[in-house]
């Protein structure tokens, strides 16, 4: 595969928030499913921090697609699937 012509997609902040409501996720909801502070996806729903802009990052994005496609979490081997609490696990 040539990743050399691939431009990484950017993921606007009302992008971000429309995910978010797609799924009917809380704001902290969504934060304990991507591993993440409430605050930031606060931030990134806003598309900025202290004034200055926030880029969501790719690895945000790819946890986003994984979530809206029923994955919650993997280990390398095994699914955790969405319907699942979101609150981490290490025995799955």
């Amino acid at each position: 595969m040539d990743t050399q012509n691939l431009t990484e997609p950017e993921m606007r902040p009302e992008q971000f928030k429309a995910w978010r409501r797609s799924l009917g996720l809380k704001q902290k909801e969504a934060a304990e499913y991507l591993g993440l502070k409430k605050r930031m996806i606060q931030y990134y729903e806003k598309g900025k921090r202290d004034g200055r802009p926030v880029e969501i990052p790719k690895s945000v994005r790819l946890a986003c697609f994984a979530l809206t496609q029923g994955v919650a979490d993997y280990n390398g081997e095994r699914i955790l699937p969405l319907d699942h609490d979101p609150v981490p696990s290490d025995d799955f």
